[in-house]
């Protein structure tokens, strides 16, 4: 038996922001954003085609933390009226903060006791959100989680609820149109880590289903594909639109299993070494999948349709792909030897997203040289 569900109402095409007056209908509404000069413009552009909000927080910076999430709560618990719905326009880190402001209400602390203590899930508030993912990475705009960053304790949380599911995602690929290539290549590898530890890790899941598989066997094929041309030809809107295409169906098919143990592996990495997250969920994809082959019927039958019947060689093409983009594919790439790395790997398996992994600590452990 498996069930699938996902309530977020997606809209999608070149365009399709221009929707968002008509879905706001007049509601107080509070912008979050960053405070760079493309998301400016566009910030001005949404204001004026849906009046003056009720506030502009465009102080979200990457990796939302603690010590940047307080303040925020803090400004809008100022504002003489709150927000009805919160407009999330930008990249995964805006919307996984409009998730944690949306449970926060004007209250940090709301949270905060939910993801260190595991109590108070009844104070939350939940404001309504309407998402507007301008990069293919992270599929936050149809999850109903959020990554919530406390570095200075070196902890990673994860805010999950299902009243935080966006009410509406505009997935509008022309907004991305002007990202640089470097962004570019991060959220797509990003997107990589969603479609191949979003998608790779819901198909290597305990908690997969047909349907999430069809998602991520579909995103993963897409993005190895586009990205390489993408990266060579910006400006190509048919590759722009597949790329927020896969990412979307990436994000469904998530969605329903959570991530798995290249996620677990990654937080440390995040945290202790400054790896981006993209980087440090996709690094370690090439021999997550050398040790989960022959574990599952299921699973090799949805990597054989990303990678072919040779799931050694799919392995190795995948390895090649990440190096092509200049990732470092081996744990002493990034400081950590045998012994380090396997307290870490057994860490990772007994995290929350550990759990989900079919695959067997003794492979995964056999699998790595370092």
């Amino acid at each position: 038996m498996w069930s699938f569900s996902n309530p977020v109402n997606i809209h999608f095409g070149e365009g399709v922001l221009s929707r968002l007056p008509e879905l706001l209908d007049g509601q107080n509404y509070a912008l979050l954003t960053y405070d760079e000069p493309w998301f400016s413009a566009l910030a001005d552009q949404v204001i004026s085609q849906c009046g003056k909000p009720v506030a502009v927080l465009n102080q979200i910076v990457p990796n939302p933390d603690v010590k940047d999430l307080l303040p925020l709560c803090l400004q809008l618990s100022e504002l003489p009226v709150q927000p009805d719905v919160l407009v999330a326009l930008g990249g995964g880190s805006v919307i996984d903060t409009a998730k944690v402001l949306a449970a926060a209400g004007e209250d940090f602390d709301r949270v905060y006791q939910l993801l260190t203590q595991g109590s108070g899930r009844e104070e939350l508030v939940c404001t309504p959100i309407i998402a507007v993912p301008t990069t293919a990475g992270t599929g936050s705009e149809v999850t109903c989680w959020a990554t919530v960053w406390d570095s200075a304790h070196e902890r990673k949380y994860s805010l999950a609820d299902p009243r935080l599911y966006p009410q509406v995602a505009l997935c509008d690929p022309s907004l991305t149109h002007e990202l640089p290539e470097f962004l570019t290549v991060c959220t797509g590898l990003d997107a990589l880590s969603h479609a191949l530890s979003h998608a790779l890790e819901s198909i290597w899941n305990k908690n997969s289903n047909p349907v999430s598989s069809t998602y991520a066997v579909d995103a993963a094929r897409t993005i190895i594909d586009v990205l390489p041309a993408l990266t060579c030809d910006l400006n190509n809107a048919d590759l722009r639109n597949r790329m927020m295409e896969a990412s979307l169906k990436a994000g469904l098919a998530f969605s329903n299993t959570k991530t798995s143990i290249a996620h677990n592996i990654s937080y440390e990495v995040t945290l202790r070494r400054g790896t981006p997250h993209g980087i440090a969920c996709s690094f370690t994809l090439p021999q997550v999948m050398r040790s989960v082959a022959g574990e599952s019927e299921a699973c090799d039958r949805a990597l054989k349709a990303i990678f072919g019947s040779d799931l050694a060689a799919g392995s190795n093409q995948l390895e090649s792909w990440l190096q092509g983009f200049g990732v470092k594919v081996q744990p002493s790439d990034y400081q950590y030897d045998a012994q380090d790395w396997q307290r870490l790997l057994t860490s990772a398996l007994a995290g929350e997203r550990g759990k989900n992994f079919i695959g067997r600590k003794e492979a995964l452990l056999a699998r790595y040289v370092t």
